[in-house]
């Protein structure tokens, strides 16, 4: 690989600090993530470590720095929505339309085609008409990836003193078979599975 080229790889608890920063202008400037105050360190950790027990959390890097991060996480809780995963993903500011989204999207599919997933589903905030808090760029990516829209909910996010929607998208990466095999946890895959990402 060439010092200049992006990397993807899982997510270290030491990457925490890094990925906070990522992830808090999304917080304080957006309703993209519809949490009102940015999480400490420790909790930030405890995320990652926690998603790590079941699922991937993938980190874009290049020459030493992150500029973003993916993870898949569980689809409502139930056991019957195992072979389900919500996706999410942040990018660095200035990194965004550079195809990084695409890459961490790339990998992160092909883990939960190793765990015997089979709907990938994601989470985004919509508004009626676009503002400086959010547009419909997150939609349109996901589109582009091959998601499609399965739901809204209206004026169901608050933030900014203002009303924001939620889509549900999701796009089908495995068979539905009448007897499914057990997912596998993100930790038990074959090392050649993440040695690939």
């Amino acid at each position: 690989m060439k010092s200049d080229e992006v990397r993807i790889r899982v997510a270290a608890l030491e990457d925490a600090k890094e990925l906070l920063e990522i992830y808090a202008p999304y917080v304080e400037k957006t309703a993209i993530s519809f949490e009102w105050e940015v999480p400490g360190l420790e909790e930030f950790q405890k995320r990652i470590e926690k998603t790590l027990k079941r699922y991937p959390y993938l980190v874009a890097e290049k020459d030493g720095r992150l500029l973003g991060y993916a993870y898949t996480g569980p689809f409502v809780g139930r056991a019957a929505y195992v072979w389900g995963a919500e996706v999410s993903i942040y990018l660095r500011e200035n990194q965004r339309k550079m195809g990084i989204g695409k890459k961490l999207y790339q990998a992160i599919e092909e883990i939960s085609k190793a765990q015997n997933i089979t709907n990938l589903n994601a989470c985004i905030g919509s508004p009626e008409t676009e503002d400086e808090y959010l547009t419909r760029n997150s939609m349109g990516f996901h589109a582009h990836m091959g998601y499609r829209m399965v739901g809204e909910f209206y004026k169901c996010g608050y933030k900014f003193g203002r009303w924001y929607n939620m889509v549900w998208m999701e796009k089908i990466i495995g068979k539905h078979e009448p007897d499914p095999v057990p997912v596998i946890p993100f930790p038990k895959l074959d090392t050649k599975v993440t040695a690939n990402i």
